[in-house]
């Protein structure tokens, strides 16, 4: 009885302490951790290379999307950002608010000979639950909404065949937005590479690391060496 209440008492204890965990928290520095200080500079996109493709995928907070996406084998660089609003360049804090209509959103550079866009849009779903709106468990808000943005009608058609194969791994209806690609705008540099960059974040052991553990079974075919 003594190990059964102190179990209840610990779950109670981190489920809490979830609530009040999200990917909208203050930065880490180095004064907590081993790495370098806040970078608030904008990251640089880089140059696609000849017969590159580019994703543009929203699936809740971009730490994990990120740490996802850059395991995939053709996957050449990520970066974390945001997309699906209407202020340019704005700041982390600004999409925080959920009034600029933007979504924490990453930008994934490819090699379609080695990654088609149908097993990239498998691994998307895989990295987050589309079937939560406007949220991705602790973190609440528009701005963690599911949303692909495709570039051309033939992906918008990918796009929505993914979601129906999706669908059938889940009770809930998906409710992943399909929207036209407007614009990307990239995150602060303090925020590219977050997850390996901050292994000792309980956001990052609590929240993330499930996500891509989980992410990593399903698409461990897929996965680079």
């Amino acid at each position: 009885m003594y190990w059964k209440n102190a179990w209840v008492f610990i779950s109670l204890f981190l489920g809490t302490n979830l609530f009040f965990l999200s990917c909208q928290q203050a930065p880490t520095t180095a004064a907590t951790e081993n790495t370098n200080p806040v970078d608030t500079r904008l990251a640089t996109l880089p140059a696609p290379k000849p017969g590159e493709a580019i994703a543009t995928l929203a699936g809740g907070c971009f730490w994990a999307t990120e740490k996802e996406m850059r395991s995939l084998k053709g996957v050449r660089a990520v970066i974390s950002g945001y997309a699906g609003g209407d202020l340019e360049y704005p700041t982390y804090e600004q999409v925080g608010t959920g009034q600029t209509g933007h979504a924490e959103t990453v930008q994934v550079y490819y090699d379609p000979r080695q990654l088609s866009y149908d097993t990239l849009l498998d691994a998307f779903f895989a990295g987050h639950d589309a079937t939560q709106l406007n949220r991705q468990g602790p973190d609440v808000g528009k701005h963690y909404r599911s949303a692909v943005f495709y570039r051309t009608s033939v992906e918008k058609a990918q796009i929505e065949a993914a979601i129906q194969r999706e669908s059938a791994n889940h009770k809930a209806p998906i409710v992943t937005q399909v929207v036209p690609f407007t614009a990307f705008y990239p995150a602060e540099m303090y925020h590219q590479n977050y997850y390996e960059q901050h292994p000792y974040s309980l956001y990052i052991h609590l929240v993330s690391e499930p996500k891509v553990k989980k992410f990593e079974e399903r698409m461990r075919n897929h996965l680079k060496e």
